[in-house]
């Protein structure tokens, strides 16, 4: 799993500037999914979704962990949620965890977990990053994405050498801001690129200040596209040892990312919180899903149907023959079927949902609408003719039928999937971080997120200080 890349930043999705030889052969192994969506633009909330299968008005993961990392106050954001990874270790799986974690109290192993190589926060320098090894906070001498691949290599080994079936997140803070102090093999490698695949064209009115200090600067544009194919090299090193092992075709590989990012698209840098109020823009909710076992998973196919991460789970777990203890709970479904050989894109008329606090979204083939509560405002896009998503048609009264109807279905499916405590239309999430885990002694809590009032939420901080 990478951070922050969507799929316009890799060369299988169509990107002629994206170097990323290794993803791209794995597409080629594999069957990638065209339509691939995280259910919440920022990383915590989305990482949630992919171990639990639940949206974020059911874990009470809402925003960025901003507090509870680390220290006295470590918080396990995640307690009492059921993971796949709790499921796996349950059935005798090994699992591993190399990387990112952001899910609160990265020096405590949890959810399955027995190996533990975890990132100090969400972010950080891509040399001599603090990361958690052995239980304490360590300063990783080196390039982090290596270091990561490094470890997850080691414990498959391991893993192989005991013969215990094991499972490992690989989690890269790559592509993630900062964009610098990237190895310069990898930079020279986007010399005289003028990359046409992110416009630096005219900010949007609702971009924050990341937009302000980046828009236009080429080399965070090369630095991006450089963490990038640093990261693509590594995902190489970890196919090239699984063959070394002779366990390939054994293995189930499946590359992704936790959100999207836009680097420049629609006038702002960011993701969903790249703007307030928040965006779902397809540059910020679609991520890279390829999906690759040669022998049991056919080679070379996209399927174009519809998935969010919270599909995942059930996938996981129908591809494993394994049970989830409560289904019910679950709102995705699983996708196995669509790998088939002759999978057929057997779920044309699903539609997926997103949310990020009190901005929510349902999108089908062609259609997307966002509502905001409260206050709005609302769009309406026509994915067919206007994929740029640039001509908002929510307040066109040819549409208010349409409207009403997708609304409906939108109020009707986070109704049922919902928790009331933890519903993210009743908060004022923004974009700038979750201070806490919402609990029975701190609902409804203000306090519980953090304000874009005050002047350091007017800063660059609130977003990069991650």
């Amino acid at each position: 799993m990478t951070d922050d890349q969507a799929t316009w930043a890799t060369g299988c999705y169509g990107n002629d500037d994206a170097i990323t030889p290794n993803i791209d052969h794995l597409a080629s192994t594999g069957v990638m999914i065209e339509n691939f969506f995280c259910s919440t633009p920022v990383c915590s909330p989305s990482r949630a979704t992919f171990l639990t299968g639940r949206i974020a008005s059911q874990t009470g993961v809402h925003d960025w962990i901003r507090n509870g990392n680390t220290g006295p106050d470590a918080t396990s954001y995640l307690e009492g949620q059921l993971t796949y990874t709790d499921i796996l270790a349950k059935h005798g799986w090994s699992c591993g965890i190399s990387g990112k974690w952001h899910l609160g109290n990265s020096e405590l192993p949890q959810h399955g977990f027995s190996h533990w190589f975890t990132h100090e926060k969400g972010g950080g320098p891509y040399n001599n990053a603090t990361m958690v090894k052995n239980g304490r906070l360590t300063k990783v001498p080196g390039y982090v994405t290596t270091a990561i691949t490094d470890d997850a290599i080691k414990f498959i080994t391991d893993c192989v050498n005991s013969e215990t079936p094991f499972y490992s997140s690989i989690h890269y803070t790559a592509p993630h801001l900062p964009w610098v102090g990237h190895p310069e093999k990898y930079m020279k490698l986007y010399d005289g690129c003028n990359f046409e695949s992110c416009p630096q064209g005219e900010t949007h009115p609702w971009a924050r200040n990341l937009t302000d200090s980046c828009m236009g600067d080429a080399e965070l544009v090369k630095g991006y596209f450089a963490a990038t194919t640093a990261m693509d090299h590594d995902v190489g090193r970890i196919i090239a040892h699984l063959h070394k092992l002779g366990i390939r075709e054994d293995t189930l590989v499946i590359f992704t990312s936790d959100n999207g990012f836009n680097l420049g698209h629609h006038g702002f840098w960011g993701k969903g919180n790249g703007t307030y109020p928040q965006n779902m823009y397809e540059s910020s909710i679609r991520v890279p899903f390829i999906i690759s076992q040669p022998g049991s998973i056919p080679s070379g196919q996209t399927r174009r149907t519809l998935v969010s991460n919270y599909d995942l789970m059930p996938t996981l777990l129908d591809y494993l023959n394994l049970e989830h203890p409560a289904p019910d709970n679950l709102p995705g479904n699983s996708f196995v079927p669509a790998l088939s050989t002759n999978g057929i894109d057997i779920r044309k008329a699903v539609t997926v949902y997103d949310e990020y606090g009190p901005t929510r979204m349902i999108r089908d083939l062609r259609w997307k609408y966002v509502h905001r509560y409260e206050t709005g405002p609302d769009e309406l896009y026509d994915l067919h003719n206007d994929c740029q998503e640039k001509f908002n048609l929510a307040y066109d009264v040819q549409h208010r039928d349409r409207i009403i109807a997708m609304k409906k279905s939108l109020v009707k499916w986070f109704n049922q999937y919902s928790e009331p405590m933890f519903d993210g239309k009743t908060f004022r999430v923004t974009g700038a971080g979750q201070l806490d885990r919402i609990t029975d002694n701190n609902y409804p809590d203000s306090k519980v997120f953090h304000s874009l009032v005050g002047p350091s939420a007017t800063g660059r901080e609130d977003i990069v200080s991650k």
